[in-house]
């Protein structure tokens, strides 16, 4: 097996699976502010990809935590990495297809969970850290973030219950474009870096790196970059689902939960926990419409994503795992592989072009009782 095609090959799909990261995860920032029409969609997702470049650069904490906590470095080949990484991709395709906000960093540890056990074995999956560091805070996040957002929204109608709703509205779409900035930098620090956590793996399992190694500077922009290309993409189908599927957001309710997500996640991100960003901001959200009195939140829809975190790690650790045991097969097994989920990424894209959701669109939610925000042309 060439080992260095191989390490070529694993690099390219882990940025490609950074760059779905980006469209898939730009509802968490920007979802909130193109609903109540704080920022025009087009500039929205252009702010979220600088800010999620910058973000990169802030910390390496998370991907410390990949690179050498999640497996063990001394038993995972690169070919099982490389399954890892289409399990996620796939399953973040599949997904964003369906417009269900699951969380793209469960996804990446799915993936790379199912193809080390079955390639490597049980033995080379730290579960206490998985337990510790994924689990736990996957069940508290959203929690945390969501009292946080009902308590913040009630404060915030209370405060202002008697000032004109117009001022209050324009003064709170102002905070919104400060607030949805910190979430894009907070999502930049977070999910960018567990791109260049996977990266760091290879190079160390390919013997580039020592053992313990942080990102190298490149490995950094490269994954920064990569992941503020998708953002800039613009994962409409899912900002749609987020702005407008789960609850109708006023814009005091959306600098609540901006404000709430971005204090979650920094925390997170300096204390090296790996959260997903679509959790705590699917939290925010919910939270932000149980805070306003009367606020219709659409339980089938929040039903929906918790079927959809439920079943992500499984998922992609079930595709992580057939995808890993081809490609440890060979240079052969690793072309099948690729082609085969190029294949399926394009039959995926090729569907979603029957009912597209654009910038146009983007706010006009199936059901939805208001008009939308904001209107602009479709790019």
């Amino acid at each position: 097996m060439d080992l260095s095609f191989l390490v070529i090959v694993v690099i390219i799909t882990a940025l490609v699976f950074d760059f779905t990261n980006g469209f898939h995860d730009t509802a968490n920032a920007m979802a909130t502010s193109i609903a109540t029409g704080a920022l025009k969609p087009k500039v929205a997702v252009g702010l979220s990809a600088v800010l999620n470049l910058v973000g990169a650069f802030v910390s390496t904490e998370v991907a410390k935590t990949i690179s050498s906590g999640l497996v063990d470095d001394a038993k995972v080949t690169v070919p099982i990495i490389f399954g890892g990484l289409v399990g996620a991709i796939l399953w973040n395709l599949l997904t964003w297809y369906v417009g269900l906000p699951s969380s793209s960093s469960h996804a990446l540890f799915g993936g790379l969970i199912g193809a080390t056990w079955i390639a490597a074995g049980s033995g080379a999956v730290h579960f206490g850290t998985v337990v510790q560091k994924i689990i736990i805070p996957a069940v508290a996040a959203p929690i945390v973030a969501g009292v946080v957002a009902l308590l913040g929204t009630y404060l915030v109608y209370t405060i202002t219950r008697r000032a004109r709703k117009k001022n209050v509205d324009d003064g709170f779409r102002v905070g919104q474009i400060a607030s949805a900035s910190l979430v894009s930098l907070a999502h930049g620090t977070g999910d960018a870096q567990k791109t260049m956590g996977i990266i760091t793996l290879v190079l160390i399992t390919s013997g580039s790196l020592a053992s313990g190694s942080k990102p190298p500077l490149w490995v950094i922009f490269a994954a920064g970059l990569a992941i503020a290309a998708g953002t800039y993409l613009g994962g409409w189908r899912i900002i749609r689902t987020m702005g407008k599927g789960l609850t109708e957001i006023e814009s005091p309710q959306g600098f609540a939960a901006e404000t709430s997500s971005t204090a979650v996640l920094l925390a997170s991100s300096h204390l090296g926990f790996p959260l997903s960003t679509t959790q705590v901001c699917s939290g925010s959200i919910l939270g932000a419409g149980l805070g306003k009195r009367l606020a219709e939140v659409r339980w089938t829809v929040a039903g929906r994503m918790a079927l959809a975190w439920l079943f992500t790690l499984p998922a992609a650790a079930i595709v992580g795992a057939l995808a890993g045991r081809v490609a440890n097969s060979g240079n052969l097994g690793v072309t099948i592989i690729a082609v085969a989920a190029a294949a399926a990424g394009g039959f995926i894209y090729l569907a979603s072009r029957r009912k597209p959701v654009t910038a146009g669109n983007v706010n006009e939610y199936p059901g939805s009782t208001t008009a939308p925000a904001s209107a602009v042309p479709a790019a």
